[in-house]
């Protein structure tokens, strides 16, 4: 996992060429809305992707992580089907139901049922290269779904020179990430983390939290500011020492998610003095996600060796799998 971890750059740089590569076919009518359906280490670049362009695309873009398709797809929906080993049940389930819908359909996987319904039913399919956990992928799956959406006209091609600009950011920030990312899994180690981040970066929470879960084997929480000054700040009444508090954030943000970050400290400090920022670095959106993730994932590897787990296996996610094929 941790040579995973540090070739990401290298895994951005080819899922570009392969981006690059792609031919999709046009949509016979004009898309009304995007529908992603993808779980785990497949599904959170959807998230990560649709909050990198909301302010940007002129259409509604939606992520589900289930079984079922909201009821507004239809014809003019492009539904993305994101599933690494393409073999994810619930997936598989919202493919056919797309297809029933006679959707516009994309797929994005490295093979499995389905990369077989793609080709047996003559679907746009995207190949990514398989093999690895799916959570350490997260380059090829994320660039495919810009890429993707570009296509269609839902972003601009801008994206594609700010992921470049990514992949040489956390590049020449490499020592400086491992370093800043040591030290923070020192200063959480032993303790329930907790996450902070703005709005339009709930995404890369939600994959630091998930990251921590899989590979450091820990629980841990995370919220979105404003949303938890409207409940999960009175729950703090029962903090204590043993939590570590992690704010993403960003010289941007907003003034007034600024303002309430700097009251949320003054609550939060009084039940534990645990409290960590982690500042963006770049310039775009785009460039701060990619830093964030890849802070994030080091973060999770360094904390997975001082607890001394192996964090590249998930035993209880294969044993969950092997019951539900029983059913």
């Amino acid at each position: 996992m941790k040579l995973l971890i540090e070739n990401f750059p290298n895994q951005l740089r080819e899922a570009i060429l392969i981006g690059e590569k792609v031919k999709l076919s046009p949509s016979k009518r004009k898309i009304s809305n995007v529908f992603i359906s993808g779980l785990g280490g497949s599904g959170i670049g959807g998230t990560i992707v649709s909050e990198l362009a909301a302010m940007y695309s002129p259409v509604s873009i939606t992520v589900g992580k289930g079984y079922f398709i909201p009821k507004f797809v239809n014809e003019n929906t492009l539904v993305i089907i994101s599933s690494y080993s393409g073999n994810t049940e619930e997936t598989l389930n919202c493919l056919n139901l797309a297809l029933k819908r006679k959707a516009k359909i994309v797929c994005i996987t490295s093979g499995g049922k389905v990369a077989e319904i793609a080709k047996n039913k003559k679907l746009d399919l995207i190949l990514i290269p398989g093999g690895n956990p799916p959570r350490a992928c997260l380059g090829y799956s994320l660039t495919q779904l810009l890429y993707v959406l570009s296509h269609f006209k839902i972003i601009s091609n801008k994206f594609k020179a700010q992921l470049k600009s990514s992949v040489e950011l956390i590049e020449r920030e490499k020592q400086n990430i491992i370093s800043e990312a040591n030290t923070i899994a020192e200063k959480i180690h032993g303790k329930t983390p907790m996450i902070y981040a703005t709005t339009y970066f709930e995404g890369i929470a939600i994959r630091f939290r998930q990251q921590i879960n899989e590979n450091a084997k820990m629980l841990c929480g995370h919220h979105v500011i404003p949303e938890m000054n409207h409940n999960e700040l009175v729950g703090w009444a029962s903090g204590s020492e043993k939590i570590s508090v992690i704010i993403f954030r960003d010289k941007d943000e907003f003034e007034r998610n600024n303002a309430r970050i700097v009251i949320n400290k003054e609550v939060i400090k009084k039940y534990t003095p645990n409290i960590i920022e982690i500042w963006s670095k770049g310039k775009s959106q785009i460039e701060k996600a990619i830093y964030f993730i890849h802070l994030g994932d080091w973060i999770s590897i360094f904390l997975a060796e001082k607890r001394g787990v192996d964090a590249v296996e998930v035993k209880v996610i294969d044993m969950l799998k092997g019951e539900l094929s029983k059913i």
